[in-house]
């Protein structure tokens, strides 16, 4: 009574497909298993890579404009110098005649 009735040809899964899958799952298992066996450069190459890519990146400036920028760097650390040396010359002083009274 009971007939062969096969599985209509939509409902079967394909036998490469189901290996297909497998194969998924071994590379991934490799692919994992890999990553956390590979070794992580350290830190101090990580901090030289990046250092070297971040100078890349600036735009450095011309010989006229470094020394145009060092000028006034000269003389405003020089003007600073004259007004602490003269604070310091004052206070001293003024220290020194209240402490005399």
């Amino acid at each position: 009574m009971t007939e062969n009735v096969s599985k209509p040809k939509s409902i079967e899964k394909p036998k490469a497909l189901e290996k297909t899958k497998s194969i998924e799952k071994v590379k991934k298992v490799e692919k994992a298993v890999a990553t956390t066996t590979k070794k992580k450069p350290n830190r101090l190459a990580r901090f030289w890579r990046s250092t070297i890519g971040e100078l890349r990146k600036v735009t450095w400036p011309t010989p006229q404009e470094a020394w145009r920028l060092t000028k006034i760097v000269l003389m405003v650390v020089l003007a600073m110098a004259a007004v602490l040396g003269l604070l310091d010359f004052v206070f001293s002083r003024g220290i020194a005649a209240l402490v005399s009274i």
